[in-house]
């Protein structure tokens, strides 16, 4: 029966909207996202679905040489200016400088500080040459004003869940990298044969349905329970 008009639908109840068009002649607006023949958002004209990785804000690293540079030169102007002042200066300013002239160059101290020193150094210049957020992978841009990520975890999940509808899988274990997918499984029945194929077959889809710009390569190792006890 059809509802009498006047009267308000009732309460949680579904209802449709108003499609406001917005082309002209009433002809479909062009939708912004394109879909591929699988049915997946696809990449934007001359860009290849290729997407740089984000970078990392460092706030951390950052946050602790910035203490640490700014206790050393308090310490240093603070020195200064008590020396300035007619104090004398700080027991280990005065060491330190004795010991720099004393010790020669290939003393152990000093070879172990300038590794130390070196060694800190190489890592500033690596947190400062390389992106960062490994656990963030780029997703294929389909907006021109919009970029998104996948974490790791996340994509896992979505493969472990996709895997464990394949008929014959018990369990599985997914280890997500950004350029490969490494799948387990355990099969309690069916052949080993038959589920792998299943499984290939279905993370070719699931891969390719993460949206990644990088589409990883997967591997799937199925094998039998062990025996308990």
């Amino acid at each position: 029966m059809s509802e009498p008009q006047g009267t308000e639908p009732a309460e949680g109840a579904t209802q449709r909207l108003p499609i406001l068009d917005t082309s002209e002649n009433g002809a479909e607006p062009d939708r912004s996202a394109p879909e591929s023949d699988t049915g997946q958002p696809s990449a934007l004209d001359g860009e290849g679905g290729r997407e740089r990785r984000f970078w990392s804000a460092r706030r951390i690293p950052a946050g602790i040489v910035a203490l640490l540079l700014l206790g050393l030169f308090g310490l240093f102007l603070y020195d200064i200016v008590s020396v300035r002042a007619g104090r004398p200066e700080m027991y280990w300013r005065r060491e330190l400088a004795h010991q720099l002239a004393e010790r020669p160059l290939d003393d152990t101290w000093v070879l172990v500080g300038a590794g130390v020193a070196a060694v800190l150094g190489l890592w500033l210049l690596i947190l400062a040459a390389t992106p960062g957020l490994r656990d963030l992978f780029p997703m294929r841009r389909t907006h021109r004003d919009v970029r998104a990520g996948l974490h790791r975890d996340a994509a896992a999940t979505a493969l472990r869940d996709r895997a464990m509808e394949v008929a014959g899988v018990q369990s599985v274990r997914v280890r997500m990298r950004r350029t490969r997918a490494d799948v387990r499984a355990t099969s309690h029945f069916r052949e080993l044969d038959d589920v792998r194929t299943d499984l290939d077959a279905v993370l070719t889809d699931a891969v390719g349905g993460l949206g990644l710009s990088r589409t990883p390569r997967h591997s799937v190792r199925v094998r039998r329970p062990g025996r308990k006890g």
